[in-house]
């Protein structure tokens, strides 16, 4: 049920706060509370409720807040709540009417929340939160520009001579010409690393026979028949034979292999000794197992396969290789960066405009190569403005023969070098060259390579690399 209440909000002088207590308008939650578009983010989260039916749901106020406070401050759902009891500018960001010790909703609500709200609801918190922005910005713009034409006109003193029809027809001439390319677009990609343990091939081989030891244990603690003998798992001689590889420093490569032989061979025992209890209920009855345990029960049986081949054909790739238990959609991503070759979590390919505005447009689960996104982010920004950049500002990875005949079909610009030999100087080309050559300088290596890095400057701190090597999003 939904009991909606507007998001107009009191002023910060009539937040009631314990005495003596005085707060900050310019504290940045202050501020943030009053450049979102409360009204418009309520009502797409409302769309996913029903209006007249269940318990009443908390405001949507609170849920949006707390869900932008945890991402922004990337803490998790306990520490969430807690922030919010302690602090009374969170209290306030999230629509209270004053200071209150107790928590305003259990931190379970936001596992919830994040199931109600699915990537349609954040699409259009995105764009209002694009449209509330966008005219405050060309409103500064406007002004700026109304009072440069009001300085000329007072210059000239030639307005009133100027012809009324011959205005006219030039109005409706440049209506009637496609809208000119505009502006700048800035491409780039980046990981959003997820916390997982680096993996090893030993390492989730152990975690995976760890995992069905404990679902072994739960199916003979619950089963029907409990005179019936739990199967033999030989976990410690298991753990045995896998610390002393572990704790080598440098274990050779027939040792490492012998290693990981064991542990597919106990691995292998365990799940069919899993098959084997699950016999006793038939299709359509609730197995006896936690969901979390469940779900990872679902992906030992490919991480068995997906190793057993690899140990048998003597290689160390595979196709969509599992690299976490926990979060199996991970997948190893190769950046080439010096110092972390692979990294794990999702790719996103983002885009800045020279008015500020960073937008995630694409992500990836898999590895892909950005290129391939350039032209739908052109799109999604002619879909914004109603007109195409001037220019594409991006790597070489982005410079394929196939990106730039659809830039150069749209006439934009693009910043990277042009493709094949130089062309040699003669006195005929001699001025195109230098012409080309002032060109780039404007955009020049180390200029493009900055712009670009301000790309992930404007990401949310929860989207930045540097800030997710001990965090999950």
């Amino acid at each position: 049920m939904i009991r909606y209440i507007s998001q107009k909000q009191l002023p910060l002088e009539g937040f009631d706060t314990p005495p003596g207590m005085i707060l900050d308008l310019n504290n940045r939650w202050v501020k943030l509370r009053d450049c979102l578009p409360w009204d418009e983010l309520s009502e797409s989260y409302y769309k996913t409720l029903c209006s007249n039916l269940g318990r009443p749901a908390k405001d949507a106020r609170i849920v949006i807040g707390a869900v932008i406070i945890k991402h922004k401050l990337s803490i998790s759902d306990e520490e969430t709540v807690e922030q919010i009891r302690e602090n009374p500018y969170l209290q306030y960001f999230i629509g209270l009417k004053g200071f209150q010790a107790k928590a305003p909703f259990a931190s379970s609500l936001l596992v919830e929340i994040r199931k109600r709200m699915g990537q349609t609801v954040f699409d259009e918190f995105h764009e209002s939160i694009i449209e509330t922005v966008e005219p405050r910005r060309t409103k500064k713009s406007v002004k700026a520009s109304d009072d440069d034409n009001d300085d000329d006109v007072s210059n000239s003193g030639e307005v009133g001579s100027c012809d009324t029809g011959t205005a006219m027809e030039a109005e409706q001439s440049l209506a009637d010409e496609p809208p000119r390319n505009h502006g700048k677009l800035i491409l780039d990609a980046t990981v959003a690393e997820q916390a997982i343990r680096y993996p090893t091939d030993l390492g989730l081989l152990n975690e995976a026979r760890e995992l069905s030891e404990l679902i072994i244990d739960e199916l003979h603690a619950k089963s029907n028949r409990p005179q019936k003998k739990k199967p033999r798992t030989y976990r410690e001689i298991a753990r045995k034979a896998y610390l002393s590889l572990v704790k080598l420093r440098r274990p050779s490569n027939r040792k490492r292999r012998a290693g990981i032989r064991q542990q597919l061979q106990f691995l292998q025992r365990n799940l069919n000794h899993i098959e084997a209890m699950l016999t006793e209920y038939p299709p359509g009855t609730p197995i006896p197992l936690p969901n979390w345990l469940l779900r990872r029960y679902w992906v030992l049986p490919h991480l068995y396969r997906q190793h057993y081949e690899m140990y048998k054909t003597n290689t160390r790739r595979c196709d969509d290789r599992i690299v976490s238990i926990s979060q199996p959609h991970l997948r190893p991503i190769i950046r080439g960066k010096q110092g972390k070759a692979v990294e794990f979590g999702a790719k996103i390919s983002v885009s800045l405009t020279d008015k500020g505005l960073a937008h995630v447009d694409k992500l990836h689960w898999d590895a892909q190569h950005e290129g391939h996104d350039l032209e739908a982010q052109v799109e999604a920004y002619k879909k914004r403005y109603g007109y195409y950049p001037e220019v594409v500002i991006a790597d070489t990875l982005y410079g394929s023969r196939d990106n730039r005949s659809y830039l150069e079909r749209k006439h934009i610009r693009f910043s990277g070098k042009p493709l094949g030999r130089p062309s040699k100087s003669t006195p005929e080309n001699k001025d195109e060259i230098k012409r080309l050559k002032g060109q780039n300088s404007i955009l020049g290596d180390k200029k493009v390579h900055a712009q670009r890095n301000s790309v992930c400057a404007c990401l949310p701190i929860h989207l930045k690399p540097e800030f997710l090597l001990g965090s999950a999003i």
